[in-house]
């Protein structure tokens, strides 16, 4: 097709066209939304976008069916019948927030810890944080517990920045790129654009995956790697490129710490804790002067082996000595591996064989001058050109930090961050760990009627940030930066159902949740968790979760389990803020920001949650949201978005600032942001200079860029920590040997799980099941069609994936006789599905997997009760407990992360076997009713025409 076709194609259909930004997945992609006669018709990419540049993929393209799906919700509910049948009465908008302002106001007068307030995969969390703030509870969270927090953390504090939405491949550069365990659902357009990028080029891209579908299909190399093991497999080429010498010493000197110096005084408090001066320094080795010396003494070259002895008679060596030393043991050699990991000796060898030749044999030079933070000039960016790019399949199991870890350090070792053709930053990250906050949430922190004394999530410094009382009792609900999960440093929202049933470590009164589908694909132990929601105190007889608030756009299985609905927009009928203070749309050579606008008016009585949630702290007096006389400080999230500040002259959009809009990141606010974000496609970008766009960790000019964006108030370089400090800190207190001591009961999980250099440990589920009895794997993917559970109601994606078939390896079908179409009986230690089952043999052979979010439960999303969603579709998750086995102490652990929480779903066990054939999957449950009035609802199929049914 000719460039003057294409423009044909894109001429108009309607009476006017709006840009707007997609909410069909988190790509954020740029749209142009056709209206005719008052209705949206069609839906294309926006061809001036930064993020997609016109490219819109199936889900995009069918947000015309997410707006007009019979799901929707009509008008706020109040629930009439028991949790669970769907009873509820509609009632007006004053009456749901009086009801809501009642709850919630009495909770703060009385104790606000008995408020627990969760989101889930929504983009305004810096709104959300800063009212939960404002009320007081120290039980807040979004998402990411159980999603992608062991990226997040162990790349902000290893690298000051994380794959996904923090940094992205030079996929113009780059001649290698590996990814690892990443679905078709993230990142998607993205992805796809780099990939082709890849192929034009010639460069080869390998995929790590148990499961070869989407871009493993498309991989030069799959390997297919047992589940759990990618760490493993990680450290064994970390094993090899340092037995061959591959790593780039120089850039590990200047930007890393691996020359600190790590004090060796066992059985001491300062035992594997960085040498400092009397200023807080670490301190390193000068060869040349044979001094020990602060780290930025100019001129000084450092060393990397050695062990010197300090000024007080203590012997230190430097970390990447004890780095060496660890991973050159014979243990992570290929051979020792390689059956563990499920691949073969010559793979493993091979994939560290092809990462030393790119990155060695094959640098890229960009004839840019730029200085760095020592002042040092430099002539070019020098680059290696490979890149990684990971997600869920290395997060979603319970040794997932340290393998992230991993992931980091071998990207660090081969000098492969933000230069050319590796990973690269998106701003405003990098970020070093000083630059984010540590959490509050501790008695101290909050108190009836206040504020609480800063953000509930962050990053603790060591045992002392803990949120636990003097007892050492979790202060939050989740049990999040307990000893449980200490550096959880996204909550833990997983087991904030299962907690707050038990009422360990206390009772709440209120669950008031958004777009949080908790009582089904959110949640392990789906069918436990209904009945937690169910569950009643046989001495009073009130459930033992007094009240639950929540709030959604359509009728998910949630919605059912609400005693108040507060209904959602679609993300077509509001104000959204894709910002600089949450998750924006950065690419590494430009900041960019984004807004959604309503491009039409909603035809129902419901409201944007975010001026719902403004409208309540306004009712609840809270500060921030009321000038202090009882008056709103903001009439909607629009008004919010435009006037609010987090500090002077930073707000949540980066474009068009001052009293003229031509200021960019600091400056006063501008009345008029919207209507210029508006006539800009809905985003802002503002172009970082060449001299700034790589290194930007120790790039002056980045640096000085950043500050003028109001990213700093004074620059923040970032030293790459190879050797994790915080982690040793944890393992000193385990030993008893710094303040606070670890509960004992604590100890042995935090010395093994807690290793300052990245490791690898088995799985924790994984160990305390009987592999014999369970000798599979078996773990869920999101379809590219889908993306979590959010297209549960949207007619076009549904004929995608009315089901979902259990995949099998061919010889597990050839052992158990099971064709395709044959039904069989899963468990686990748990747990018992029974499914439809297709073959595969391009999955690894010790590894089930099905896709995941297509499951539905009877009567939900607007669904007919004989979809095919609720009678053939199944979820995984009624095979996972939120708690581990029983151990032989007799205590039950989260089902999660020992360092940072999240949920490991990826660690499941299974067993297989044959079952009659049958006409539903099981376990089924009652169906649900359609909430609220039932009516006949449009569904728009194609262009110009409407069914009703």
């Amino acid at each position: 097709m000719s460039p003057r076709q294409r423009v044909a194609l894109s001429e108009p259909r309607a009476d006017e066209v709006r840009k707007t930004t997609c909410y069909m997945c988190a790509c954020r992609c740029g749209i142009n939304v056709h209206i005719k006669g008052g209705k949206i018709r069609y839906i294309e990419g926006n061809r001036d976008h930064p993020v997609n540049k016109g490219v819109l993929c199936a889900k995009g393209s069918a947000g015309i069916m997410q707006h007009y799906a019979p799901a929707r919700l009509n008008a706020p509910l109040k629930r009439v019948g028991p949790r669970g049948s769907g009873e509820f009465e509609e009632i007006s908008w004053d009456e749901a927030l009086a009801i809501a302002t009642d709850w919630l106001g009495t909770v703060r007068q009385n104790d606000p810890k008995k408020l627990a307030f969760f989101t889930g995969r929504d983009q305004s969390q810096s709104l959300t944080g800063f009212w939960a703030q404002q009320y007081g509870t120290p039980n807040y969270a979004a998402h990411g517990g159980f999603c992608s927090v062991n990226m997040a953390a162990a790349g902000i504090m290893t690298i000051g920045g994380a794959f996904w939405e923090f940094g992205a491949p030079d996929w113009e550069r780059t001649k290698l790129f590996v990814m690892f365990g990443v679905a078709e659902d993230h990142d998607s357009n993205p992805i796809k654009m780099g990939i082709a990028k890849l192929k034009q080029r010639g460069a080869r891209f390998v995929s790590v995956n148990p499961v070869r579908t989407g871009y493993s299909a498309v991989a030069d190399n799959w390997i297919g790697i047992r589940p759990g093991t990618d760490g493993l497999l990680i450290l064994s080429v970390i094993h090899e490129l340092l037995k061959a010498r591959k790593i780039d010493v120089d850039y590990l000197a200047r930007y890393t710490n691996a020359p600190w110096l790590v004090i060796d005084a066992p059985g001491t408090a300062e035992h594997g804790l960085f040498a400092r001066d009397g200023e807080g320094r670490a301190q390193v080795y000068e060869t040349v002067t044979e001094r020990v010396v602060p780290v930025g003494t100019k001129g000084a070259r450092v060393g990397l082996s050695g062990r010197v002895q300090l000024q007080d008679g203590r012997f230190a060596v430097p970390s990447f000595q004890l780095l060496a030393e660890k991973y050159l043991d014979e243990k992570y050699a290929p051979e020792k591996v390689a059956k563990q990991t499920g691949l073969a000796v010559d793979t493993i060898r091979g994939l560290a064989g092809e990462i030393a030749r790119v990155a060695f044999d094959e640098p890229i030079s960009i004839d840019q001058p730029w200085t760095d933070m020592n002042g040092e000039r430099h002539q070019a960016y020098i680059g290696r050109p490979v890149s990684f790019h990971a997600m869920r399949g290395l997060s979603a199991h319970s040794n997932g930090f340290q393998t992230t870890r991993a992931l980091h350090l071998l990207q660090v070792l081969i000098g492969a961050i933000d230069c050319p053709g590796g990973f690269r930053f998106e701003p405003p990250y990098p970020k070093p760990l000083a630059a984010h906050p540590t959490p509050h949430g501790r008695a101290e922190h909050f108190g009836s009627n206040k504020p609480l004394s800063g953000p509930h999530l962050g990053f603790p410094r060591g045992p002392e940030d803990l949120l636990v009382d003097e007892d050492g009792r979790p202060a939050r609900i989740d049990k999040a930066f307990s000893w449980d999960a200490p550096i959880s440093a996204h909550g833990m929202m997983h087991m904030v159902i299962a907690n707050a049933h038990a009422g360990d470590p206390y009772p709440i009164d209120v669950l008031f949740l958004y777009m949080a589908n908790m009582a089904w694909n959110s949640s392990m132990n789906t069918a436990g968790t209904i009945k937690m929601l169910e569950d009643k105190d046989p001495a009073t007889g009130e459930y033992r979760i007094p009240k639950i608030i929540y709030s959604d756009a359509y009728a998910s299985e949630m919605v059912a389990y609400a005693d108040l609905v507060l209904p959602d927009t679609t993300y077509l009928e509001r104000h959204d803020c894709i910002s600089l203070l949450d998750r924006p749309i950065s690419e590494p050579d430009a900041v960019q920001d984004a807004i959604r606008w309503p491009v039409v008016e909603p035809d129902r009585d419901v409201r944007g949650f975010q001026t719902v949630l403004l409208d309540l702290g306004a009712r609840l007096d809270l500060p921030g949201f009321t000038d202090g006389h009882g008056k709103a400080l903001y009439k909607d999230y629009a008004d919010y978005i435009v006037r609010h500040e987090r500090r002077p002259g930073i707000g949540p959009l980066a474009g068009f600032r001052g009293p003229k809009g031509d200021r960019t990141g600091r400056g006063a606010a501008n009345p008029d942001q919207l209507r210029r974000y508006i006539e800009n496609g809905s985003f802002f970008s503002a172009h970082i200079p060449m001299e700034a766009q790589f290194f930007k960790h120790a790039n002056q000019a980045y640096q000085d860029f950043a500050v003028r964006m109001g990213f700093f108030d004074t620059p923040q370089p970032v030293t790459f920590q190879l050797y994790q400090e915080t982690l040793q800190k944890f393992r000193l207190s385990a030993q008893g040997l710094r303040q606070p001591v670890a509960p004992q009961t604590h100890a042995a999980r935090i010395l093994e799980a807690f290793d300052p250099l990245p490791d690898w440990y088995e799985p924790l589920g994984e160990a305390l099941v009987d592999g014999e009895r369970y000798p599979y794997h078996a773990i869920t993917q999101r379809p590219a069609a889908m993306y979590h559970s959010w297209g549960s109601m949207n007619a076009w994606l549904r004929q995608i994936h009315t089901k979902n078939p259990l995949y099998v390896p061919g010889p597990i079908c050839d052992e158990l006789g099971l064709a395709d179409g044959d039904w069989a009986w899963i468990a686990s230690h748990h747990g018992r599905i029974k499914v439809q089952v297709a073959r595969m043999e391009a999955v690894n052979s010790s590894t089930l997997w099905t896709w995941n979010a297509i499951g539905k439960r009877k009567g939900a999303w607007g669904l007919d009760r004989q979809a095919p969603e609720a009678t053939k579709g199944f979820l995984m998750n009624h095979l996972i407990h939120e708690l581990l086995p029983l151990k032989k102490d007799g205590l039950r652990w989260s089902n999660s992360d020992p360092v940072t929480g999240q949920a490991a779903w990826y660690d499941l066990r299974v067993s297989i076997e044959k079952a009659d054939a049958g006409e539903e999957s099981e376990p089924q449950f009652a169906p649900l009713a359609q909430p609220g009035r039932p009516e006949p609802h449009p569904a728009v199929l194609r262009y110009g025409q409407e069914w009703t049914k």
